[in-house]
């Protein structure tokens, strides 16, 4: 597995390496780590004022610093990594290196901010979702998990999406712990009890029993999980299946956090550059108001 972990000194990066660092089974199989720090490059005016040595050796410095504190967690984890360091706009260089070497992975760390000021995860790491497919796992400020094998959430609706997720999930299950790890396979159905049609006399009424609401719901939830259980069967996988109602943004996320789940992975279909739900709907409402690592496919 090949994984790209921007780094620049702070604990949001830190953390993405720490979280690579604690995955004993994935250490296991040998992975293939990039670290990558990108320096804004200076001023056209401040950099007239210096030599081009004294510019690169400034670069160099900075990127050092950046590199030296991932280097040591990596170390105390026996795990090697490539390191490279490049000039640039930070979110394009790592969408352009994380296409050029086809990496499996992008993990980022970042502090996150309000859904209402349109960064949940601060502006590089949603350009960055805006410009590559690349399966992306953000980690907000979360630490490390302490144990290898953990409760993973995948989301599906039944939609390519859900079952790009699903595929993933299982080819890197060495990422969530191997066969320890704990999938839950969640889909959120419609609250149908909630539907009412009025009498003659205006009065509202339940349109449907309560029988009626249970079954639409069975069948609502067997149409987007049964075509992808057959995947988790051929690899050996045994799911817990879990059905929400209601809204799936706020059902997922209160999930998630009862549940105490370590990552959600999520199929996305994204959106444009400049439109503020990059992840779609779903995933942008749950990264507002849950804090749990968020692993998106958009492929």
């Amino acid at each position: 597995m090949k994984i790209l972990i921007p780094v620049d000194g702070s604990v949001y990066s830190d953390n993405a390496v720490a979280f690579v660092a604690s995955r004993t089974t994935l250490i296991g199989h040998e992975p293939h780590i990039v670290l990558l720090n990108v320096q804004a490059p200076l001023p056209a005016r401040a950099s007239r004022l210096v030599s081009r040595e004294a510019l690169d050796d400034y670069y160099k410095d900075e990127s050092e610093k950046a590199f030296k504190p991932a280097r040591k967690i990596l170390k105390k984890a026996k795990m090697a990594a490539e390191e490279i360091a490049r000039v640039g706009v930070p979110a394009e260089i790592i969408a352009e290196v994380a296409e050029e070497m086809k990496v499996d992975l992008l993990i980022m760390g970042s502090h996150g901010r309000s859904a209402l000021k349109g960064l949940l995860f601060g502006s590089v790491t949603n350009a960055v979702l805006a410009l590559t497919k690349v399966p992306l796992l953000m980690l907000r400020d979360k630490a490390a998990p302490e144990t290898d094998a953990l409760n993973v959430g995948i989301a599906v609706d039944g939609s390519k999406y859900g079952t790009a997720a699903v595929k993933y999930a299982i080819k890197q299950m060495d990422l969530f712990g191997g066969p320890a790890a704990k999938i839950h396979l969640i889909n959120t159905v419609s609250d149908y009890a909630g539907a009412v049609m009025p009498d003659m006399t205006g009065m509202a009424l339940p349109a449907l029993s309560e029988d009626e609401v249970v079954e639409l719901q069975k069948s609502e939830f067997a149409e987007a999980i049964d075509p992808v259980l057959p995947l988790f069967e051929k690899a050996g996988v045994k799911p817990k299946e879990v059905c929400l109602v209601g809204n799936p943004g706020d059902e997922i996320a209160a999930y998630c956090k009862k549940r105490h789940l370590d990552i959600l992975v999520m199929g996305s279909h994204g959106y444009g550059r400049f439109k503020a739900a990059v992840m779609g709907s779903t995933a942008t409402r749950i990264a507002s108001i849950a804090d749990v690592p968020l692993l998106i496919i958009r492929k």
